[in-house]
Protein backbone atom coordinates (compact mmCIF):
# COMPACT_ATOMS: atom_id res chain seq x y z
CA UNK A 1 0.00 0.00 0.00
CA UNK A 2 1.42 3.38 -1.02
CA UNK A 3 2.08 5.94 1.70
CA UNK A 4 -0.63 8.27 0.29
CA UNK A 5 -3.19 5.47 0.48
CA UNK A 6 -2.13 4.73 4.06
CA UNK A 7 -2.59 8.39 5.00
CA UNK A 8 -6.03 8.41 3.37
CA UNK A 9 -7.03 5.23 5.24
CA UNK A 10 -5.90 6.60 8.60
CA UNK A 11 -7.66 9.90 7.92
CA UNK A 12 -10.89 8.11 6.94
CA UNK A 13 -10.81 5.93 10.04
CA UNK A 14 -10.19 8.99 12.21
CA UNK A 15 -13.16 10.81 10.69
CA UNK A 16 -15.35 7.74 11.13
CA UNK A 17 -14.17 7.53 14.74
CA UNK A 18 -15.26 11.13 15.37
CA UNK A 19 -18.61 10.35 13.73
CA UNK A 20 -19.11 7.34 16.01
CA UNK A 21 -18.34 9.38 19.14
CA UNK A 22 -20.74 12.12 18.03
CA UNK A 23 -23.43 9.59 17.13
CA UNK A 24 -23.10 7.84 20.49
CA UNK A 25 -23.24 11.12 22.42
CA UNK A 26 -25.95 13.03 20.59
CA UNK A 27 -27.39 10.68 17.94
CA UNK A 28 -26.22 13.19 15.33
CA UNK A 29 -23.38 13.32 12.83
CA UNK A 30 -22.32 16.94 12.26
CA UNK A 31 -22.62 18.22 8.68
CA UNK A 32 -19.30 20.03 9.18
CA UNK A 33 -17.61 16.67 9.74
CA UNK A 34 -19.23 15.29 6.57
CA UNK A 35 -18.18 18.32 4.50
CA UNK A 36 -14.64 18.21 5.89
CA UNK A 37 -14.45 14.49 5.12
CA UNK A 38 -15.78 14.96 1.58
CA UNK A 39 -13.19 17.64 0.90
CA UNK A 40 -10.34 15.65 2.41
CA UNK A 41 -11.40 12.45 0.65
CA UNK A 42 -11.57 14.07 -2.77
CA UNK A 43 -8.33 15.99 -2.18
CA UNK A 44 -6.62 12.77 -1.09
CA UNK A 45 -7.85 11.02 -4.22
CA UNK A 46 -6.42 13.80 -6.41
CA UNK A 47 -3.13 13.79 -4.49
CA UNK A 48 -2.79 9.99 -4.74
CA UNK A 49 -3.73 9.40 -8.36
CA UNK A 50 -3.97 12.78 -10.05
CA UNK A 51 -7.01 14.29 -11.68
CA UNK A 52 -8.50 10.87 -12.44
CA UNK A 53 -8.67 10.39 -8.66
CA UNK A 54 -11.27 13.14 -8.49
CA UNK A 55 -13.54 11.08 -10.73
CA UNK A 56 -12.88 7.99 -8.62
CA UNK A 57 -13.74 9.88 -5.43
CA UNK A 58 -16.93 11.34 -6.87
CA UNK A 59 -18.02 7.93 -8.15
CA UNK A 60 -17.26 6.34 -4.77
CA UNK A 61 -19.22 9.09 -3.05
CA UNK A 62 -22.22 8.57 -5.34
CA UNK A 63 -22.11 4.80 -4.90
CA UNK A 64 -22.08 5.07 -1.10
CA UNK A 65 -24.93 7.56 -1.22
CA UNK A 66 -26.98 5.51 -3.70
CA UNK A 67 -26.69 2.25 -1.76
CA UNK A 68 -27.82 3.83 1.52
CA UNK A 69 -30.49 6.19 0.13
CA UNK A 70 -33.23 3.53 -0.16
CA UNK A 71 -32.76 2.65 3.53
CA UNK A 72 -33.32 6.29 4.43
CA UNK A 73 -36.36 6.49 2.14
CA UNK A 74 -37.88 3.44 3.87
CA UNK A 75 -37.23 4.94 7.32
CA UNK A 76 -34.55 2.43 8.27
CA UNK A 77 -31.79 4.95 8.90
CA UNK A 78 -31.22 8.65 9.39
CA UNK A 79 -29.92 11.11 6.81
CA UNK A 80 -26.62 11.50 8.66
CA UNK A 81 -25.86 7.83 8.08
CA UNK A 82 -26.42 8.23 4.33
CA UNK A 83 -24.18 11.29 4.23
CA UNK A 84 -21.52 9.49 6.27
CA UNK A 85 -21.48 6.61 3.78
CA UNK A 86 -21.17 9.12 0.91
CA UNK A 87 -18.23 10.72 2.73
CA UNK A 88 -16.66 7.29 3.17
CA UNK A 89 -17.09 6.60 -0.55
CA UNK A 90 -15.19 9.79 -1.40
CA UNK A 91 -12.05 8.14 -0.01
CA UNK A 92 -12.59 4.94 -2.03
CA UNK A 93 -13.03 3.77 -5.59
CA UNK A 94 -16.56 2.92 -6.74
CA UNK A 95 -15.73 -0.79 -6.38
CA UNK A 96 -14.38 -0.41 -2.85
CA UNK A 97 -17.23 1.92 -1.86
CA UNK A 98 -19.74 -0.70 -3.01
CA UNK A 99 -18.16 -3.34 -0.80
CA UNK A 100 -17.74 -0.97 2.14
CA UNK A 101 -21.45 -0.07 1.93
CA UNK A 102 -22.55 -3.70 1.66
CA UNK A 103 -20.30 -4.77 4.55
CA UNK A 104 -21.70 -1.83 6.55
CA UNK A 105 -25.27 -2.97 5.93
CA UNK A 106 -24.34 -6.49 7.05
CA UNK A 107 -22.59 -5.09 10.14
CA UNK A 108 -25.67 -2.96 10.86
CA UNK A 109 -27.93 -6.01 10.67
CA UNK A 110 -25.64 -7.95 12.99
CA UNK A 111 -25.44 -5.04 15.45
CA UNK A 112 -29.24 -4.67 15.34
CA UNK A 113 -29.79 -8.34 16.14
CA UNK A 114 -27.24 -8.15 18.96
CA UNK A 115 -28.95 -5.07 20.42
CA UNK A 116 -32.34 -6.76 20.35
CA UNK A 117 -30.88 -9.82 22.09
CA UNK A 118 -28.90 -7.82 24.69
CA UNK A 119 -31.93 -5.65 25.50
CA UNK A 120 -34.10 -8.76 25.86
CA UNK A 121 -36.51 -7.51 23.22
CA UNK A 122 -36.55 -10.52 20.92
CA UNK A 123 -40.14 -11.56 21.77
CA UNK A 124 -41.38 -7.98 21.37
CA UNK A 125 -39.56 -7.54 18.05
CA UNK A 126 -40.77 -10.88 16.66
CA UNK A 127 -44.36 -10.18 17.69
CA UNK A 128 -44.22 -6.78 15.99
CA UNK A 129 -43.06 -8.29 12.70
CA UNK A 130 -45.54 -11.16 12.98
CA UNK A 131 -48.32 -8.63 13.46
CA UNK A 132 -47.14 -6.74 10.37
CA UNK A 133 -47.13 -9.95 8.33
CA UNK A 134 -50.65 -10.83 9.47
CA UNK A 135 -51.89 -7.37 8.59
CA UNK A 136 -50.05 -7.47 5.24
CA UNK A 137 -48.74 -4.06 6.10
CA UNK A 138 -45.44 -2.40 6.56
CA UNK A 139 -45.09 -0.03 9.45
CA UNK A 140 -41.91 1.96 8.91
CA UNK A 141 -39.67 2.15 11.95
CA UNK A 142 -38.54 5.51 13.20
CA UNK A 143 -35.29 6.36 11.40
CA UNK A 144 -32.24 5.09 13.22
CA UNK A 145 -34.04 2.93 15.78
CA UNK A 146 -33.75 -0.74 16.62
CA UNK A 147 -36.56 -2.17 18.76
CA UNK A 148 -37.74 1.35 19.55
CA UNK A 149 -34.35 2.60 20.76
CA UNK A 150 -31.80 4.82 18.98
CA UNK A 151 -29.20 2.91 16.99
CA UNK A 152 -25.93 4.67 16.07
CA UNK A 153 -25.44 3.24 12.56
CA UNK A 154 -22.09 5.03 12.28
CA UNK A 155 -20.64 2.08 14.22
CA UNK A 156 -21.78 -0.26 11.45
CA UNK A 157 -20.26 2.02 8.81
CA UNK A 158 -16.94 2.00 10.66
CA UNK A 159 -17.02 -1.78 11.10
CA UNK A 160 -18.09 -2.39 7.48
CA UNK A 161 -15.38 -0.11 6.12
CA UNK A 162 -12.76 -1.81 8.30
CA UNK A 163 -13.94 -5.28 7.26
CA UNK A 164 -13.94 -4.46 3.55
CA UNK A 165 -10.51 -2.82 3.77
CA UNK A 166 -9.12 -5.78 5.66
CA UNK A 167 -10.62 -8.19 3.13
CA UNK A 168 -9.08 -6.36 0.17
CA UNK A 169 -5.72 -6.11 1.95
CA UNK A 170 -5.66 -9.84 2.68
CA UNK A 171 -6.73 -10.86 -0.82
CA UNK A 172 -4.46 -8.44 -2.69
Amino acid sequence: MAIEQMHNAVLLLGLLGFAVVSDLRSHRIPNLLILLGLGLGLAGQVYSTGLSGLGDGILGMLVGFAIFLPMYALGGMAAGDVKLMAMTGAFLSAHDATWAALYSLIAGGCCGVLLVLVRGQLPLTLSRYLLMLRAHAYVAPVAGEVAGKPFPFSIAILLGTLASSLWFTLTA
